[in-house]
C-alpha cells in the first residue's frame, strides 16, 4: 500500500511539474518554494521513478516466466491429455481384447473338450477297427493284403496257386510223372469300403481285387505280368426298418455268412488255395439282392444273379446250340483250344471240328434265383437256401443225320435246319449250413451240405449241370456237395481242418443213330453198361501214357480215356501264424502273418469199359502276407 501512495504521489508532482513547464497558465498565487527544495523534491522523483522502473521490469521478468511457466504447463497438460486418450483408447482396446480373448477361451475350451471325446473315440476306432480315410460326407476304409506265396503239387497241373480239382491227371498222364513248383504274389489282394449316412439309410460301396487273372500278354518268363482281377463291386443301400438293398458283383447268397446275411461276414475256408476246398459251395457273380433282417435273430434274402451252364457231354451228333466262345467285340473271352477234327460216320465229306473253348459262354434265358432264411436263436449260425435255375438250348433233330439218310420231311438226303427247336430244362437246389462257436469263441464248428439237379457250377470242383441226350435236348445233372470245418483261433495261432466233397451223378443213353457195338453207342456223362454194348464210355487207356505234342509244351492226350468225373474229394489242415498283430497296439500298423497248408485230393472217375480210373495229387502251399490295418 506504502508503494502505491508512494507511486500516486510521484505521478501527481510530475504532473504538476509538467504542467507548469509545458503548459502556459494563468500565476496563482502560491508559497513561495526555495530552489533547494525542488531539486530535492526533483531527486526524490528520479529515485522513485527508477525503483519504480526496476519494479516494472522485474514484474515484467516475472510475467514473462509466469507466461512460460504457464505455456510449458498448458504443452504438458495436452500431452498429458493426448496420453490419457492414447491410454483411453488402448484401455478400451485391451477390454475389447480381453472380452474376445475370454470368448475364445470359452470356445477352446468347448472346442478341447469336444476334441478329447473326438480322440478317446477316434483312438476307440483305431483299436477296434482299420484306418478310415474321411472325405466330404463319407468314410473310406482300405483293405488288403500283400502275399508271396508258393505251391509245390506232386501231380503237375499247369496251374497257379489256386487248383483245377476237376483237372487231376489220370493214372497215365505224363503229368504224373512230374511234379511242380509255382511261386507267386498273384493273390495280393486290394479293397476299399466307402461308407456314408443319408437320414435313416446307410449307403456303402466296395471294390476288391487281386491278380488272379490271365490276359493274353501274362506269363512267367519274364515280367510275370498279369492283369487285375474284379472280385467283388457292389453297392449297398441299407435302411432303418431291416430292409437292405444291394446290386453288383458280390458272393452268390448262397455262399454261408457269419452274421446274418451281410455282405462282407462271409464264412470262407481259411485256405491259402484261392480256389478254397472242395465242397464249399459259392459264387462271385453280378447279383440284385433285397434282405430283411427281423430283429437280429432272422434274416430273410431274395437273390436274382447271373447264370451259366457248365457241360460236359460225349458222343453227341451236330444237334444242339448250348451257347458260343465268347464275342470279343462283347468283352468276352473269345479264345479256343485244342482243335481237333473228326469224320461224322468216318466219312471223309463230313469233317467235324471240335474245339476245347477258353471260356465258353451259354445263352442264357433267365438270371438265377436264391432265397435264403438265416437265423441265430442264441448258440449257433444257421442258414436254409434254395436255387432255382433255368437252362436251354436249340436242338435240331436232323442235325445229325447220316448223308444215305433223308430226315423226315426234307427234300433230300443229309443233315437239316428241318424242324429245329428250342428246349428248356428247370434247374433246382437245396443246402443248408450250420455254425458253432464254443470255447469263449475259440473253437469254430461248421457243416455244410448242398444237393440238387444242374447246380454243380456252384462248388469249388466245378463239375458239370448238365449233359446232352441223344436227341439233343439237355439232361440236368444231379449233385451234391459236403464240407466240414473245424477251426480253431489263438491270440497267436489259427489252425483249420477241412474235409469236403463233391459228386455229380451219371447221365446217359443209348445213341440209336449209330452202332451199338461201337463205343459210340453212348451219349451223355459218365456211361457205363453192359459188355455186349460196349461197356460203356471207353476208359481203358486212362493208364497208358502217350507221345506228348510237338513243341515240348504239349502233353500227351490220353487216348480212349473218357474218365467222367464221379467225385472229388479233399483234406486239408494248415495253420496260420500271427508274426505281428497291430490291433493289439495303440496304433494298428497292421497284421503280419505266415502260414502252411497241406491238402490231398482225390479224383474219381466213373467207371467204363476198361475200368474205374482216379486221379491223386498232395499239394503245399506256404503264405507270407501283409495286411493293411
Amino acid at each position: 500500500m506504502k508503494c502505491a501512495l508512494r507511486v500516486c504521489a510521484i505521478f501527481w508532482l510530475a504532473t504538476v511539474a509538467l504542467g507548469q513547464t509545458s503548459t502556459p497558465a494563468k500565476p496563482k498565487k502560491s508559497p513561495a518554494a526555495t530552489e533547494a527544495e525542488v531539486q530535492a523534491l526533483r531527486d526524490e522523483m528520479a529515485a522513485e521513478r527508477a525503483e519504480f522502473q526496476e519494479q516494472i521490469t522485474q514484474l515484467r521478468d516475472e510475467l514473462h516466466r509466469k507466461d512460460q511457466a504457464l505455456d510449458q504447463a498448458q504443452s504438458a497438460a495436452t500431452t498429458a491429455a493426448g496420453k490419457a486418450d492414447a491410454a483411453q483408447a488402448q484401455t478400451t482396446q485391451q477390454q475389447e481384447t480381453v472380452a474376445t480373448l475370454k470368448t475364445d477361451v470359452s470356445d477352446l475350451r468347448t472346442g478341447m473338450a469336444n476334441t478329447v471325446v473326438s480322440l478317446q473315440e477316434t483312438q476307440k476306432t483305431i483299436n477296434d477297427s482299420p484306418t478310415a480315410i474321411h472325405f466330404k460326407g463319407i468314410t473310406i476304409t482300405p483293405g488288403g493284403f500283400l502275399a508271396a506265396e508258393f505251391v509245390r503239387r506232386s501231380r503237375a497241373l499247369g496251374a497257379d496257386i489256386n487248383t483245377p480239382f476237376n483237372s487231376v491227371p489220370m493214372p497215365g498222364s505224363s503229368q504224373t510223372q512230374l511234379s511242380e513248383f509255382y511261386g507267386s504274389g498273384r493273390q495280393s489282394r486290394i479293397s476299399m469300403l466307402a461308407e456314408g449316412h443319408v437320414k435313416d439309410a446307410k449307403l456303402s460301396g466296395y471294390v476288391e481285387a487281386d491278380f488272379l487273372s490271365a490276359g493274353v500278354t501274362s506269363n512267367n518268363n519274364q515280367s510275370n505280368s498279369y492283369t487285375l482281377r474284379q472280385r467283388q463291386a457292389w453297392g449297398q443301400v441299407a435302411l432303418g426298418n431291416g430292409f437292405t438293398f444291394t446290386g453288383g458283383q458280390m458272393w452268390s447268397l448262397v455262399t454261408e455268412t457269419k452274421n446274418g446275411v451281410d455282405n462282407r461276414s462271409e464264412a470262407l475256408p481259411m485256405t491259402i488255395d484261392p480256389q478254397y476246398t472242395v465242397g464249399f459251395s459259392w459264387a462271385r457273380q453280378y447279383g440284385l439282392r433285397v434282405s430283411k433282417n427281423l430283429g437280429n435273430k432272422f434274416w430273410l434274402a431274395l437273390a436274382v444273379e447271373n447264370s451259366e451252364a457248365t457241360v460236359t457231354t460225349h458222343g453227341n451228333g451236330t444237334n444242339y446250340l448250348l451257347g458260343s466262345s465268347g464275342n470279343g467285340g462283347g468283352l468276352y473271352n473269345s479264345a479256343t483250344t485244342n482243335c481237333t477234327t473228326t469224320l461224322l460216320n468216318n466219312n471223309p465229306l463230313t469233317p467235324v471240328t471240335t474245339c476245347a473253348f477258353a471260356a465258353p459262354y451259354s445263352f442264357n434265358p433267365s438270371p438265377d434265383v436264391v432265397a435264403k432264411l438265416a437265423f441265430e436263436p442264441g448258440f449257433g449260425h444257421y442258414e436254409i437256401f434254395g436255387v432255382y435255375s433255368r437252362f436251354r438250348d436249340r436242338v435240331f433233330p436232323c442235325g445229325d443225320e447220316i448223308l444215305t439218310l433223308t430226315c423226315p420231311g426234307a427234300s433230300s438226303p443229309g443233315p437239316s435246319v428241318l424242324g429245329a427247336y428250342n428246349s428248356s430244362r428247370d434247374g433246382f437246389g437245396l443246402g443248408a449250413n450250420a455254425r458253432w462257436s464254443v470255447m469263449n469263441k475259440h473253437l469254430d464248428i461248421g457243416v455244410h451240405g448242398f444237393g440238387g439237379n444242374g447246380e454243380g457250377r456252384y462248388g469249388s470242383a466245378g463239375l458239370p449241370d448238365t449233359t446232352v441226350r441223344a436227341n439233343g435236348s439237355l439232361r440236368l445233372l444231379r449233385g451234391y456237395q459236403g464240407l466240414g470245418t473245424l477251426e480253431w483261433h489263438g491270440p497267436k495261432i489259427d489252425v483249420y481242418f477241412n474235409g469236403g466233397v463233391e459228386y455229380v451223378s451219371r447221365g446217359f443213353e443209348l445213341n440209336s443213330n449209330f452202332n451199338s457195338t461201337s463205343y459210340n453207342a453212348y451219349v451223355g456223362y459218365g456211361a457205363g453198361g453192359p459188355s455186349t454194348l460196349g461197356g460203356g464210355f471207353n476208359n481203358s487207356g486212362c493208364f497208358s501214357e502217350t507221345i506228348p505234342g510237338s513243341g515240348g509244351f504239349i502233353p500227351g492226350s490220353l487216348s480212349k480215356c473218357t474218365a467222367d468225373t464221379r467225385f472229388v474229394a479233399e483234406g486239408t489242415a494248415g495253420f496260420w501264424f500271427k508274426v505281428y498283430d497291430g490291433s493289439k497296439d495303440k496304433i494298428n500298423f497292421g497284421r503280419i502273418q505266415w502260414g502252411p497248408q497241406l491238402s490231398y485230393v482225390n479224383r474219381q472217375a466213373w467207371s467204363g469199359a476198361g475200368g474205374e480210373p482216379h486221379g491223386l495229387d498232395t499239394m503245399v502251399f506256404t503264405s507270407f502276407r501283409y495286411y493293411l490295418p
